[in-house]
């Protein structure tokens, strides 16, 4: 599988986690952003969904037709591009693959008529909230706290990030057991 997904902005602004932190100066501000960036990306591992919408791509192997795509919540499929064997590419037309959004925002996409196509490439769009707002208060909190813990940490503290963390993350959080085409 190859997967080209561009990281996301986080819901959370460098002057709130500055605020958290109780920072003064400006001294620190591109170490905190680089934390405030690892936190998001570990809230995102651990519930399992992208916080703010953006674009990814996938290149993912067809089997019968179907593809599941590996980022959630799916919320729309730009382009399907099925890619043969000998290198040939084709842009499926959208009225010619469906796609089913589960619950947990899931995406599985069919393809109507494959043809001899062994992989296909699907561009779309990902995330639970439009912009950093529309985030959950919790999983915002969460990430602050995360920040928190990475900024101690970084002289030695305890490596372990407090439960609190995960608690405030557990209610969004996605678990598959795999498989499931």
């Amino acid at each position: 599988m190859t997967t080209s997904l561009v990281p996301g902005e986080s819901p959370v602004s460098l002057s709130e986690a500055r605020g958290w932190l109780r920072m003064g100066a400006a001294v620190d501000d591109a170490a905190v952003g680089q934390l405030l960036r690892a936190a998001t990306s570990v809230c995102e591992a651990f519930i399992g969904r992208w916080l703010v919408r953006r674009s990814g791509t996938e290149t993912l192997p067809l089997n019968d037709g179907a593809v599941r795509l590996t980022v959630r919540p799916v919320v729309v499929v730009e382009t399907v591009t099925v890619l043969a064997a000998d290198g040939g590419e084709t842009v499926v037309e959208s009225g010619d693959y469906r796609l089913s959004v589960a619950p947990d925002g899931s995406g599985r996409l069919t393809i109507n008529a494959p043809a001899a196509a062994e992989r296909v490439r699907v561009s779309y769009r990902a995330g639970i909230a439009e912009n950093g707002v529309g985030v959950p208060e919790a999983i915002r909190q969460g990430i602050v706290r995360m920040t928190q813990h990475l900024y101690d940490a970084r002289d030695g503290a305890d490596p372990a990030p407090p439960a609190v963390i995960a608690a405030l993350w557990q209610p969004w959080r996605v678990l598959s057991l795999g498989g499931g085409r």
